[in-house]
Formats: structure tokens, sequence, C-alpha cells
């Protein structure tokens, strides 16, 4: 048995929950907030963009195709919001497990795919159910897999044979972080589209060059990073009142033909507390929160060596989806590296990093095995060093050890 042995990263989060990490630099030239000013009076500038994640991004975009004058402020270093690359020690870290989707029609419009060398997912996912996995294949992209799923107990024959994958609900799950798939149909039928029509990728530079490749797109100088927003207000003293945006640094800038607010949602209240004119904005839907862990590991030291996703479906553990990212893009590691994606539902505030890190690599050592206890013929070794440094760990690392000794018929009965 391959023996995986995983060394952790700091855990990053794809939303609240969010830890510091060394951040991918972005290029485009930054604007003073003074010159922003000088330059919105002088050209009269009619958009203020706030926020340049791919919301942002998709804005300016829109207004540049129509020769619309605007700027876009971004609080953070870098274009992106949550969809950002960290580069640390030679790995590529996406904020959290991302997955880009080519069937999607607004990117189709917007990007170049060529030039972002998208890797591919195996069409399909193993699902871990009952101690062990279950393949569950595209049907039109890996035929024979798909057969022998049939008799796999992920889903009934019946199911498979009449809806293919839309019954299987762990793999929906762990894309949408919802076990129960509280998400409307009208979502889930537009995503079941996307997967049957187009290939889930990776973009070999890291999920951040999406975000880059639309950033460079627009005029120079029309980006403004490390440019805080504070809030949005109206002039009612104007005949017609256009917003204004006030910064962080204390200045205020006019806008000629509107503001595009384009943060996250948890932020936008607070942004247009000022505009009393304006009702709350009232959330659609439930916040779900991840914790992504990146682990490295040798690439000789892997169990497997498909670009598939590995999903629970077992119903227990705090493990949702996870897969060896450099087997979808080797580029996502140095030569001779493995960089492990482990994608948690929820905060987990109420564990130390290392203490969920312990219970992640115990979860994990039962999904493949963990160490091989054989060490020699006839002998085995135990314990949580081997495991984790916990008490399960060392029950696990035992019990395991005794299992492989069962399993080679090592012992004499008497």
């Amino acid at each position: 048995m391959t023996t995986l042995t995983l060394a952790p990263f700091l855990p990053c989060s794809s939303s609240i929950k969010h830890l510091p990490l060394r951040l991918a630099a972005h290029a485009s030239t930054q604007l003073s907030p003074t010159s922003l000013k000088q330059q919105l009076s002088d050209q009269k500038t009619g958009v203020i963009v706030i926020g340049a994640g791919l919301a942002g991004l998709a804005a300016a975009t829109r207004l540049n195709s129509q020769n619309i004058p605007f700027v876009l402020l971004e609080a953070s270093d870098a274009v992106g919001g949550r969809v950002r690359t960290d580069v640390v020690d030679g790995f590529l870290l996406d904020r959290g497990f991302q997955i880009f989707i080519t069937a999607y029609p607004e990117a189709q419009k917007l990007l170049d795919y060529q030039a972002l060398e998208l890797q591919k997912f195996y069409s399909g996912a193993r699902i871990y159910f009952d101690g062990q996995f279950h393949t569950v294949a595209d049907p039109l992209c890996h035929f024979f897999d798909s057969v022998k799923s049939l008799a796999n107990p992920i889903g009934s024959v019946v199911d498979k044979l009449l809806i293919a994958l839309t019954r299987i609900q762990p793999f929906y799950g762990g894309i949408f972080f919802d076990r129960d798939l509280g998400t409307t149909s009208r979502l889930f039928d537009f995503i079941f589209k996307c997967l049957a029509l187009g290939d889930n990728t990776l973009p070999a530079k890291g999920i951040g060059a999406i975000p880059n490749q639309l950033a460079s797109k627009l005029p120079p100088d029309s980006i403004s990073l490390n440019t805080r927003v504070v809030s949005v207000g109206l002039d009612k003293d104007q005949t017609t009142s256009m917003p204004f945006v006030r910064l962080e640094n204390g200045d205020v800038l006019q806008s000629e033909l509107g503001v595009i607010v384009a943060i996250e949602e948890p932020h936008v209240n607070e942004l247009l507390a000022e505009t009393s004119v304006i009702e709350p904005v009232q959330s659609k839907r439930p916040a779900r929160s991840t914790v992504c862990l990146y682990f490295s590991a040798d690439r000789d030291g892997i169990p497997v060596r498909d670009p598939v996703l590995f999903l629970n479906g077992s119903g227990k553990g705090i493990v949702n989806n996870m897969f060896f990212a450099t087997n979808v893009a080797p580029s996502y590691g140095p030569l001779g590296k493995a960089l492990v994606s482990v994608s948690l539902i929820g905060l987990f505030d109420d564990r130390s990093d290392a203490d969920l890190i312990d219970e992640v690599i115990l979860e994990l050592s039962g999904w493949f095995g963990g160490s091989n206890p054989k060490i020699g013929p006839g002998l085995y070794l135990c314990g949580d060093h081997l495991t984790s440094a916990t008490f399960d760990g060392a029950l696990a690392s035992g019990r395991r050890a005794a299992e492989a000794l069962l399993r080679d018929g090592a012992f004499i009965k008497v």
C-alpha cells in the first residue's frame, strides 16, 4: 500500500475565516485617491465600480466595451476577490475549493480559454461510501467506467439509467457545499447543464488567472488597488443627485453617471448605510462557510495519479471533498511534490488549527488507508506518531496494524 504522508500549510478559507498568506501581486498600475479625484473631474468619468472581484471586473469590462469612462476601486492588493491564488513555497494555493466549468456562458464571452491553459478533471468523481470509494462517471466521456458504476451502491440502477449523474447527490453536494442540496432547482439544472456540456478544469497558473486576464484587458490606470471605500452616499442638495463615494483616507469621489457596488453580501448594507432612501439589501439565501486546508506530499507517495475529485458520501466526518491538485495541473506544485486540497463545511472556530489538521489527517487516513503499518516480514508498527497526536490517532493506528497482520495471515491459530 502506498504511504500517504501529508505536511500541512496554514488553513485558508473561501469565505469568512481568513488567515493571512503571502499574496500574488497584480500588475495593474495603481492610482492614488487624489489622482482618481482629478481624473473624475477632468475626464468627467461617469461610473465608479467598487470591488474588483469577478462581478466588478465584468461590470468594468462591459462599461469599457461601450466606451463609458469608469474607475474600479479595490480595497486589497490584487484583483479577484475570493477568486485569488497565493504562491507559497512554489505551490499555487487557490483561496478555497474552486473549479472552473468551461460551459459557463458568460465566461465563454469574456475569457480566452486557450490563454488560461485549462487543465481537465476526470469527468465524474469518486465517492467515499461505506468504507470504500465508488466511481461515478459521465457516460459520454467514460462509458466503460459508467457501466461498471451500475453495480455500485451510489444511487439505484434505475436512477443511473434514467438520469445518469443528476441523482448522485454527493457529487453536487460537494460542489455546492450543501449535503442536503438546499439549492434551487434552477441553479441545480444550470450546473448540471454546465457539467454535461463542458469540462471541469483548473487554469495552469491557478484560479487567479481568470480575474487577472479580465483586468489585463481594461484600460491602463483604470484600477486602483489598496483603495478602500467606507461608504456610499447621495448628495441631496443637487437637482440631479448622483452617488458619491467616501474613501478610508477621507477623500470623497463624485460620480457622474452612477456607482456600481460589487462587494461581498455581508458588507453591502454597511457600505450603503448613508443612502437612507435605499432599503437594506436582504439576503436571499443562508451564508455557507467553508474552510480549505492544503497539504503537501511527495508525488511518488500519493495513492492515485488520476485528476479526479473525491467526495464524502458517507454522511460522516468533516471532510466535504478533496483532490490532488497536481494530478489535475502539475504546475500547482514544484517538481516531485504533490498538492492536496481538502475542503470542509463550516468555520470550526471551536478548534485550533493544529487540532483541525489532526482531525482531517485522521479522517483521510481512513479514506486512503494511511501509513502502511507493515515494515517487514511479520513486523507491524503502530502509534500516534504514524497518524495524529490524539487518542483517536493512537487507537486507529493500533486497529489498523492488527487488521494488516490479520490480512497478511501472519498469525498462528491456537
